[in-house]
């Protein structure tokens, strides 16, 4: 398979971003306590020692973020909500048979703990100080990964991107700042079935409306969020971070369109229920110039007969005769399952925005011309790479329909996701316990 079949962008990226604030003051004091059920999830559940450490991690990074947090109580809800979805989305890929490999899981945590300026050795003791041990910080991050894998294959079945979509996009206003303009936004999600009665409609319009009008006068758009979005940030305050303001859902893109930086939207509606949209800022816009790389590379799919552990050893041994002296080309000839650039010597061609998965085009914009990357991994297997040549190039027509291509995936994945996880939540036996 070839990885310039973009798919929209995972987003497991809060844990990378805030791990080390859930790490800091989480004793595992409930140890001490009797465990229990807090809710019981089809065929799994929800245990009370689950919920309080949760609770005590997202309660911890509030205050180190925003120097402020809810009572720990009025977090115990939003809390477990989380905890049944991940539980719902780990059965779909536990029966999905979806996993992650012991290198690609190791290869996660060293890029989390470069993110926070630490060696990898440094994040474990860091969470060993806080009584959290190495295994449970490695199942915690393969827990996030799965879920965003699932995310990304079911969701992204369900969303289909036309040329005549693409066109008109291209034809809109919005694309005259493609893939420049970015915003740093927070949200705030109210959960509604597309087919709700009327009077469950006006209540939850009702209830945003009040919402908004408390942030009007004064109160705390992140600290609102946490106690009543059911968005996937909800309890990061609501904070998306920076987003392509193309790759927005069309109905925030639109309502944003005109505000600005401190403003709140009014109640927006879509499928996945009423939105309330804060900008913090606006950065980028105006012509760019883009370096582009081409780009040859070998791939190692894992398989029935070849564990992902067996396609890792592979691929560093094909590293390793290349750096001997062998040709990259021949070898890619040779060995590599992506079979239509094999034929090419592994050649895919100069980068464009969209055409490789995000790991794919991170490392190739990280190494230099004539260097062989390390072995790293994709949704499609095991990869090396090599960046043949480069250059500046100005925004061509085949650019912007990649730019157009991508951001209208990325717009219908957030459109999407909200909707898929509500469905999968009414369609569960789930009971509260507590």
């Amino acid at each position: 398979m070839n990885p310039g079949n973009r798919l929209a962008t995972t987003t497991w990226g809060w844990l990378v971003c805030s791990l080390m604030l859930l790490l800091s003051g989480v004793a595992r004091s409930e140890s001490q306590l009797l465990d229990g059920v807090a809710a019981i999830v089809n065929d799994d559940v929800v245990m009370l020692s689950e919920l309080r450490t949760e609770t005590e991690m997202i309660y911890q990074q509030l205050l180190r973020t925003q120097n402020q947090a809810p009572p720990r109580d009025a977090l115990t809800h939003q809390v477990l909500e989380r905890l049944i979805l991940d539980k719902l989305q780990l059965a779909i890929a536990q029966r999905a048979g979806a996993q992650i490999g012991e290198s690609e899981l190791s290869q996660a945590i060293t890029r989390i703990a470069e993110g926070q300026g630490l060696t990898t050795e440094q994040l474990y003791d860091e969470a060993a100080a806080d009584g959290l041990s190495r295994e449970w910080l490695r199942n915690k991050v393969r827990q996030e990964m799965i879920i965003s894998r699932v995310q990304q294959s079911v969701v992204n079945r369900r969303i289909n991107v036309s040329e005549q979509e693409i066109q008109s996009f291209l034809n809109s206003d919005a694309a005259q700042a493609l893939g420049t303009e970015e915003v740093h936004i927070g949200h705030i999600l109210l959960p509604l079935s597309p087919a709700a009665a009327e009077r469950e409609v006006a209540a939850a319009q009702a209830e945003a409306e009040r919402l908004r009008e408390q942030m009007l006068q004064g109160e705390d758009f992140s600290q609102l969020a946490v106690l009543h979005s059911a968005g996937q940030n909800a309890l990061q305050g609501g904070d998306l971070g920076w987003r392509v303001a193309n790759q927005l859902p069309s109905a925030f893109a639109s309502a944003l369109r005109d505000l600005s930086p401190g403003q709140i939207t009014a109640p927006i509606r879509t499928d996945a229920g009423f939105h309330l949209i804060k900008l913090y800022e606006r950065r980028g816009g105006g012509e760019q110039m883009l370096r582009q790389s081409r780009v040859r590379h070998i791939l190692i799919k894992p398989n029935q007969i070849l564990s992902d552990e067996q396609a890792f050893d592979k691929i560093q041994q094909v590293r390793a005769r290349i750096l001997a002296g062998e040709s990259f080309a021949d070898l890619a000839r040779e060995v590599s399952d992506d079979t239509g650039s094999a034929l090419k010597g592994g050649d895919v061609g100069w980068s464009l925005p969209g055409k490789f998965v995000e790991e794919f085009e991170a490392v190739a914009n990280s190494i230099e011309p004539n260097q062989v990357s390390e072995p790293f991994k994709t949704q499609f297997g095991w990869h090396i790479l090599e960046v043949t040549e480069r250059r500046n190039q100005d925004f061509s027509e085949e650019i912007r329909r990649n730019q157009a291509m991508h951001a209208l995936r990325q717009r219908k994945f957030a459109e999407e996701l909200p909707v898929w996880l509500r469905e999968i939540r009414d369609e569960a036996f789930v009971e509260i316990k507590i």
